[in-house]
């Protein structure tokens, strides 16, 4: 099983201005190695050992959420090529080499003194995944300017941009439709994550459409590999997760919506009550089934933060405490979404509200359940045959919710036999569509050094 590792913040000492010697050389946007969103990390390890495996001499440099530039190790399968780690976010502090801002004018002008605009100027092409949902409008035009600028530095520098499998929209600004429209339009390849959004993508495509380049795929986090923690990283869960005397469920509860359910009830437009459905989940499972729970965050900022999984988490074992007689558990904070994959793998069933937490489960052949807030995540799980597994808040009441995941539940074994029959092809896909990506990155590349392209 490939193991990959990588430093967990940056040293901050060196500066990179210029690729290493080798072959295709790729920028990633979108996604990072190591935050604490283990969603957005399962996206970007994904990609760059999807990459490894298509081109093991492929350079990588990704453009992530930190500060500076350095190289991590990230060894997958023996390859122990560093990758290039380099900071890029949108903020009013233009004046930071990081921001997106000044990465523009820097390439506009030649490069200059900035590392990632000399990365880009030289790349062969780049990549972008915009964390696997945020094309869209949904977060507030700061977000959208964020995850838009990017792209339009690749086009304006005449960069093949490959867009990887992704949600496309809702826009509910006419004008951001049209940026994102032109983006789309531009780009090298756009690939969607599932039928649902390829649906949306040939609308944005109109006329333009083409089957050559914009094609329908799976989400990247299928691919990502599972790695066993250390053993005293899990803590008392160990001897949950090695036993099988006792069915083992898992929980993702999201703090996004746990912590602050007003704001997310108003901002999704919430039927149910997401916290008094989780609770009420976890209580039918301690009286009725027997399982032993287990809870697992997945996205690991500190308990004050209102996205925190591990704040919301105490909320739950607050509210099941006496009925809990120690069958419920807390999954340590792990930083590395390999890791907690590993753990979702050895569960009888899991149900997640973070999206990729689900597809850890699905990839691994693990039946799930999803409280859905959005469609990207009925989109995933029509992939794998998945969609009755599906609880949308927005259209359910608080008990139509816990019905739907009891059912779940109940259906585990019928849903672990047609995972065993739906998985192999969706694994397969998702290795196939990234050979298709790095072909189409090494033709551009190919083409633009016969034309004699300037860096």
């Amino acid at each position: 099983m490939p193991k990959l590792k990588c430093e967990s913040r940056r040293t901050g000492e060196k500066t990179f201005t210029a690729w290493p010697d080798g072959a295709l050389r790729v920028c990633l946007f979108g996604a990072a190695l190591d935050t604490a969103n283990l969603g957005v990390s399962a996206l970007g390890k994904s990609v760059v050992h999807a990459l490894r495996r298509a081109a093991p001499d492929s350079n990588v440099a990704v453009f992530d959420f930190g500060r500076g530039t350095d190289t991590c190790q990230l060894d997958s399968s023996g390859n122990t090529k560093p990758i290039i780690r380099c900071g890029a976010y949108h903020t009013r502090r233009i004046y930071r080499p990081e921001s997106l801002w000044n990465i523009r004018v820097c390439a506009w002008l030649g490069g200059l003194w900035n590392p990632g605009a000399r990365l880009l100027r030289a790349a062969d092409a780049v990549l972008d995944i915009t964390g696997g949902d945020s094309f869209t409008d949904l977060y507030g035009p700061w977000r959208f300017r964020a995850v838009t600028l990017c792209k339009q530095i690749a086009l304006e520098l005449g960069k093949p941009l490959v867009l990887l499998p992704q949600t496309y929209g809702p826009f509910a600004s006419s004008r951001n439709r049209r940026i994102a429209q032109d983006i789309v339009r531009r780009s090298a390849m756009a690939w969607a994550r599932d039928e649902r959004s390829f649906d949306v993508l040939k609308e944005l495509l109109g006329d333009a459409f083409d089957p050559a380049r914009h094609r329908s795929g799976v989400d990247v986090a299928f691919s990502l590999p599972a790695v066993r923690p250390a053993e005293d990283a899990l803590g008392a869960a160990a001897e949950w997760l090695g036993d099988k005397s006792a069915p083992l469920a898992g929980l993702n509860v999201s703090g996004l919506l746990m912590n602050r359910p007003g704001t997310a009830a108003r901002q999704y437009g919430f039927q149910a009550h997401y916290g008094e459905a989780v609770i009420s989940l976890v209580r039918r499972l301690l009286k009725d089934s027997g399982a032993r729970i287990l809870l697992i965050p997945h996205v690991v900022t500190p308990p004050g933060h209102y996205e925190s999984d591990i704040g919301a988490y105490q909320r739950v074992a607050d509210a099941v405490a006496n009925a809990a007689g120690g069958r419920v558990a807390v999954l340590p904070a792990l930083h590395d979404p390999c890791e907690v994959k590993w753990a979702i793998s050895q569960l009888d069933w899991f149900c997640g509200t973070r999206m990729h937490s689900t597809i850890a489960a699905l990839s691994s052949g693990v039946p799930a359940a999803a409280i859905a807030y959005s469609p990207k995540t009925l989109g995933v799980f029509e992939t794998c045959g998945q969609g009755a597994h599906v609880a949308d808040p927005r259209q359910l009441d608080t008990g139509e919710v816990v019905e739907r995941l009891w059912q779940s539940w109940a259906a585990r074994e019928k849903a672990r036999e047609s995972l065993q029959a739906t998985l192999p092809a969706v694994l397969r896909r998702a290795e196939e569509q990234m050979d298709a990506i790095v072909a189409e990155c090494v033709k551009r590349s190919t083409e633009d050094a016969e034309a004699g392209a300037p860096p």
